[in-house]
């Protein structure tokens, strides 16, 4: 299997950025809960314009990070994996599936709750952390589990992005909505006329995001329509959105999403933090994770292959794939964002993003163990 440049850049980048995210998530507990605490929790709700450093984290440089997930889903719909369409139904069943099963799942748990708005939480799949795992395995990994993995990884997020957009929109203002899509169809039109400078892009799509931040519509989803805007081209070297992509993979990897994680997991745990995972809510997240997560990925997988709506890569069997599964279970970032859309109760929040990570642990584990046992030594 021929995999681009710009893909094995992306699959180092996420690989390393994995590595630092456990670094920064590692530090920020310690920090939370050393004689530092105060100052170091004070750090990130530090006053910027009439809002909290970690808001303009989250709702800002975020945006850049859902930037880089258009653009690269942008690259496999038009020339890599989701190109072909027997090829893309395979990763697309295995999303779904590892969206609505464990959703399924907590929303069992916690339907008709105060906190059955979490259903999104173990939804989300984090590529850093799962290609992270994965590339502890080196030349074990066939190519096409790897590509499997970050396809399903990447149609996720979209899932979730789609979700925040449609579930986690509490009230709408029209007019701004409107001139913020005004916007995305003006790029549209740049691109039909083969504009191929970025200026113009950028520079629009900065504005396209203020107005869809005050549209009551969550603002990060600006980066995907964004991405499908900017001119994709034959895909070279020399496309602006090539050129863009590869712009982005480091400051991505390495500054916005390890200080999402800091600012996101400075979590103070006390004495009695444990009893934080009996709740329905954080039950549901562990079990949507942990178990949901394999079942709905391998499941749909299945069903697709067996349908013949998709197909099996030739290299790969139901064991790797079922080892892929379990690492669709390490949530980290996205569930954590989309915890601070679901919950406005900072106990709420804190207590699933306890869960999240503990669960996402367990995940990446159990897939680690699971696929050093089965996958057999390739050659380099």
């Amino acid at each position: 299997m021929i995999i681009t440049k710009l893909f094995k850049d992306f699959l180092d980048s996420e690989k390393a950025g994995g590595f630092t995210l456990i670094a920064c998530t590692l530090l920020s507990l310690l920090l939370a809960n050393s004689i530092w605490s105060d100052n170091y929790l004070h750090l990130w709700h530090f006053q910027l314009s009439n809002h909290p450093l970690e808001y303009w984290i989250n709702d800002g440089l975020m945006t850049i990070f859902f930037l880089l997930i258009g653009l690269e889903l942008e690259r496999e719909v038009y020339i890599g994996e989701l190109s072909n369409l027997k090829n893309a139904l395979l990763p697309i069943a295995a999303a779904l599936g590892g969206m609505l099963v464990p959703a399924g799942l907590y929303l069992f748990l916690n339907y008709g709750t105060v906190t059955q708005s979490g259903a999104g939480i173990p939804m989300a799949t984090d590529i850093a952390f799962a290609l992270g795992i994965l590339s502890l395995l080196g030349n074990k990994v066939p190519t096409s589990l790897k590509v499997f993995l970050t396809a399903l990884a990447v149609i996720d997020d979209l899932g979730a992005i789609l979700i925040i957009a449609v579930f986690y929109t509490k009230t709408l203002i029209w007019s701004n909505l409107l001139i913020a899509l005004g916007i995305f169809a003006f790029l549209l039109l740049l691109n039909r006329l083969k504009v191929r400078n970025l200026i113009p892009y950028l520079v629009c799509g900065v504005a396209m995001w203020f107005f869809m931040l005050n549209s009551g519509v969550h603002a990060t989803i600006t980066g995907v329509l964004l991405a499908f805007a900017i001119p994709f081209g034959n895909g070279d070297e020399k496309s602006t959105s090539y050129i863009l992509q590869h712009f982005l993979h480091k400051p991505v990897a390495f500054f916005i999403l390890p200080l999402f994680a800091l600012a996101n997991t400075a979590i103070i745990l006390t004495s009695d933090w444990h009893s934080a995972l009996s709740h329905k809510y954080t039950l549901g997240i562990a079990l949507g994770l942990i178990v949901g997560k394999p079942i709905g990925i391998w499941l749909f997988s299945f069903l697709a292959v067996k349908l013949k709506i998709g197909q099996l890569p030739e290299d790969l069997n139901w064991k790797a794939i079922l080892g892929a599964s379990f690492l669709g279970g390490i949530g980290f970032t996205m569930s954590i964002f989309i915890t601070l859309l679901a919950f406005s109760d900072s106990e709420h929040i804190n207590n699933a993003k306890i869960m999240i990570l503990i669960s996402s642990l367990i995940a990446g584990i159990l897939g680690l163990l699971y696929l050093k046992i089965n996958l057999k030594i390739r050659n380099s």
